[in-house]
């Protein structure tokens, strides 16, 4: 292939509003590094950590929910200091973009050359070696180093994992960062088949993917959603669907599981956190990827320690996961949930559209 010396990237210019975001045509295009590939991007999802970092909501002087004013604007409270999912610093200009589905087109040196054309998908957590959960160490794709948001970007070769399937660039590039999170969500739980679990925030990408993981390991799947998309998240798996609105969020889990269920999985948190928390049997396992909705909440710590509760956040996914993923792709066992797709230079307003959350799956751009 050939690669030309200049490409098209959207460039983060800073922490702040949509206007931090600055599309350009004369970006350098990266050349990679020993043991790193160049990936031709073919399409690029996106995510929850695009609008955390730009708005450094990731910071704890930052108390509120992603609303639609500070997920345009930003925060005045948010810190730069700590902007980031590990509470530390960006370095800026940063091209984000974390799910990224394209093609080999350079190796650097130590990387076998037959890798060139190679289909790919990235998996976007660069993990320490070794320990793995050295979060010092780790480096998500799009965040401690460049992403996707452009005709190119560079990658550890490892990350790069081949992928033979007939879905389109499109499609993939709603899996890796929205699917990782799932399985590392699920996984912390240890569910098991025969097992009911609720998810909270289901019609988004993450939960949307938590819905057809949960399914293929047999369990019995409640989605809180809105009701406007109870029929797709039906045909995705789910055996029941709760109204996010319902006025009473406990009593209408244990009516429709007919009882207290075994294990929670949020990506919302905010006023919805207790009432999941509740909703435990005893012994009940509760995970969180996320906090939309609000990151403090109330919490009756009795019912952590009467209830013999297993709490668990899930960051950082372990070393094979997006591969097993792959694996699954291959096999047409998960199914892309693609709502809506952009070109490259109306970023901003893929994220406007984003953060509205009117969409089921993910939404990418195409390059």
């Amino acid at each position: 292939m050939t690669v030309p010396g200049k490409m098209r990237a959207v460039v983060l210019t800073g922490h702040g509003g949509l206007d931090k975001l600055e599309y350009r045509e004369d970006w350098p295009t990266p050349v990679p590094g020993p043991g790193e590939v160049l990936v031709k991007v073919g399409a690029c999802g996106l995510n929850n950590t695009d609008i955390n970092t730009r708005t450094a909501w990731y910071s704890k002087s930052v108390t509120e929910g992603i609303t639609d004013a500070g997920g345009k604007g930003g925060f005045e409270s948010a810190d730069a200091d700590s902007g980031s999912w590990g509470s530390a610093s960006i370095e800026f200009p940063r091209i984000q973009g974390a799910d990224v589905a394209g093609r080999i087109a350079a190796v650097g040196p130590g990387v076998d050359a037959s890798r060139i054309g190679e289909r790919v998908l990235i998996d976007p957590w660069i993990l320490a070696t070794g320990d793995w959960l050295d979060a010092s160490r780790s480096q998500y794709f799009g965040s401690e180093c460049d992403g996707g948001y452009a005709d190119y970007t560079r990658i550890r070769s490892e990350n790069a994992i081949r992928i033979e399937t007939s879905q389109t660039d499109a499609q993939l590039a709603t899996y890796p960062c929205a699917y990782t999170t799932a399985e590392n969500l699920t996984a912390r739980t240890g569910l098991g088949p025969g097992e009911t679990v609720v998810i909270n925030g289901a019609s988004g990408g993450v939960g949307s993917a938590a819905v057809q993981l949960c399914r293929l390991r047999g369990a019995r799947v409640i989605a809180i959603a809105s009701a406007s998309k109870a029929d797709l998240l039906r045909q995705l798996g789910a055996d029941q669907v709760i109204d996010r609105n319902a006025p009473d969020l406990e009593q209408a889990i244990l009516d429709t599981a007919g009882g207290a269920v075994e294990v929670a999985l949020d990506v919302v948190g905010g006023d919805s956190f207790m009432p999941l928390i509740n909703a435990l049997r005893q012994g009940g396992r509760y995970s969180s990827s996320g906090s939309i909705a609000g990151p403090l909440v109330e919490f009756d710590l009795r019912q952590l320690v009467y209830k013999d509760l297993q709490l668990t956040g899930a960051t950082i996914v372990p070393p094979g996961t997006m591969l097993r993923l792959v694996r699954l792709i291959e096999q047409d066992l998960l199914r892309p949930l693609l709502a809506q797709s952009f070109p490259l230079k109306d970023l901003a307003k893929a994220q406007e559209t984003f953060m509205q959350k009117q969409h089921v799956g993910n939404i990418v751009i195409e390059t």
